[in-house]
């Protein structure tokens, strides 16, 4: 029980520092540029001048989802890798 208590408390811990660490992801070149949290929520998405093109929006809405997702996937592996180090790959649900 105590172990589990302990095991709980590192969680905690390290969910409340995902939430204060984020990954950058970008697409077309770095011309969009997308941070996200730990917590895998996006802090900011950056857009070059250059990658906005009134004639071509759908190639600059493609850059932001492309970013985006990448994103969040690095977002979702580096929380996947500081809980399942705690957890030992318990799969915990709610966790990952």
């Amino acid at each position: 029980m105590k172990q589990a208590q302990q095991i709980q408390a590192q969680i905690a811990k390290a969910q409340e520092e995902l939430d204060s660490e984020t990954v950058e992801a970008s697409a077309g070149g770095g011309a969009v540029k997308v941070v996200a949290t730990g917590k895998q929520s996006i802090a900011s998405v950056t857009i070059d001048p250059v990658a906005v093109d009134p004639e071509d929006v759908e190639m600059l809405q493609d850059l932001v989802l492309a970013a985006a997702n990448e994103a969040l996937d690095k977002a979702r592996a580096m929380a996947g890798e500081r809980l399942g180090s705690i957890t030992g790959g318990l799969g915990i649900p709610g966790l990952g």
